[in-house]
């Protein structure tokens, strides 16, 4: 337990560092050597990639159609039922996020409009390494469905000999998705970026993903004129702010479900109350014993803080310095809190709103900004499969009335062609 008032500001800044920074120059090597690879050698490179990562020999890369068709009857009947239930919400969700066009006269004569247009190819990254997530499928899939994309590629790694989930092709399934590759990680993503003989070559990247993944999309982002990329999504994280009132069994299944994402993932937890915070600790203690992913639990642990503060309102000052991927109030009257929010990908509000039903089946998206970068990024949403772009239609004399405001602004920056291009037209109007 950190006590926050009684640390220094380096103290302070070093529990808000996320594990993956301090390796970031090691990750960067060798993110750009399989990215070169697979540039230079294309299906090739996935294949040996496949052999040195995920133990696969004589990898195939593309699913065939009619094992995708065919993944629900592979499928228990619940299973099935949950994968539906989860994207008839998401897909609600996002459906009331369909862009309008906006048409709009400034001046008589001239017309501006807003028009979206979806982007033409996409690619989506869904993690696999450690377990099969046909929920990250649907949080990108029922986007790229509803925006109406031509090319959807879906790439998730497979390892050893076992099949690819059907989990994983009946929710793409659902989501209209028929190119789906046996690839991950940085070679996935560079497959995506450049295209291969197999792989489509799209125009931006989706999806969530560890320090590799993450680093091949910043990379390709830079290296490929013309490609785009959803956020910097990297390991998972959560911080928890909890009154003295909170349930520490909560606040410790809350926990540890995003420690048993990976190794490399992050978990704080903020509370007034020292007697929370120790109750916590020992409910962490005995709920590990009951996960079969407890070593990774273990691993993300030690990556994490368990901080005291003076009051709740201290608790989101540090929560908007750290701009958590998922922030959880678990404090009395939650939603008035709410507005105190800065900084963060998704919030969870009450005692039972944990964060797993934002990752499964709450509607919204579970794609969303870490390091940090939710101060600048926000989650998923649809409009992210889109381009906007605008339009203007001038009339005769809409360009007379706006003359006055082009001239002049053209011949102070010294524009003198700028200014040539609205005066010519306005003599051949006085002439007529």
């Amino acid at each position: 337990m950190i006590l926050w008032s009684e640390v220094s500001l380096t103290e302070q800044a070093a529990l808000l560092t996320r594990p993956a920074v301090s390796q970031s120059e090691v990750i960067l090597d060798a993110t750009q050597q399989i990215i070169t690879r697979v540039k230079e050698n294309g299906d090739q490179a996935l294949r040996e990639l496949a052999a040195q990562f995920d133990q696969r020999d004589s990898a195939r890369l593309q699913v065939p159609v009619d094992e995708i068709k065919q993944s629900g009857s592979l499928l228990s009947a619940q299973l099935k039922s949950a994968i539906e239930q989860a994207y008839a919400n998401i897909l609600a969700f996002h459906t009331a996020q369909q862009p309008t066009d906006i048409k709009l006269e400034t001046t008589p004569g001239v017309i501006c409009e807003l028009k979206y247009q979806a982007i033409d190819a996409v690619g989506i990254y869904v993690p696999g390494g450690s377990a099969p997530l046909p929920s990250s499928v649907l949080m990108q899939g029922v986007l790229a469905q509803l925006s109406g994309a031509t090319t959807v590629v879906l790439a998730t790694p497979v390892k050893g000999q076992t099949p690819i989930s059907p989990a994983i092709l009946y929710a793409a399934n659902l989501c209209g998705i028929e190119t789906i590759i046996e690839a991950g990680g940085a070679g996935a993503i560079a497959a995506m970026a450049y295209g291969t003989e197999t792989v489509p070559k799209v125009y931006k990247i989706f999806g969530p993903g560890n320090s590799f993944v993450t680093m091949a999309k910043q990379l390709v982002s830079q290296q490929v004129p013309g490609l785009a990329i959803d956020m910097p999504a990297g390991p998972s994280e959560v911080l928890v702010i909890a009154d003295e009132r909170a349930d520490a069994q909560f606040i410790a299944a809350d926990l540890l479900s995003q420690a048993e994402h990976g190794a490399d993932s992050q978990v704080i937890l903020l509370c007034n109350c020292a007697k929370i915070i120790t109750q916590t600790e020992q409910a962490i203690e005995e709920q590990l014993t009951r996960l079969t992913r407890a070593d990774t639990a273990k691993a993300a642990l030690a990556n994490s803080a368990f901080i005291l503060v003076d009051s709740i309102e201290q608790a989101f000052e540090v929560s908007a310095k750290y701009g958590p991927e998922h922030l959880i109030l678990q404090i009395d009257d939650a939603a008035r809190y709410v507005a105190l929010v800065k900084n963060a990908g998704s919030v969870f509000v009450g005692d039972y709103t944990p964060e797993s039903a934002g990752d499964y089946a709450s509607g919204t998206n579970h794609v969303l900004p870490t390091y940090g970068y939710s101060q600048v990024y926000s989650s998923l949403n649809l409009l992210d499969f889109y381009r906007t772009y605008t339009v203007q239609t001038i009339s005769k004399t809409g360009l007379k009335t706006l003359s006055n405001a082009i001239l002049p602004l053209a011949e102070a920056e010294g524009l003198d062609a700028h200014a040539r291009a609205v005066s010519i037209r306005l003599e051949r109007l006085n002439n007529e």
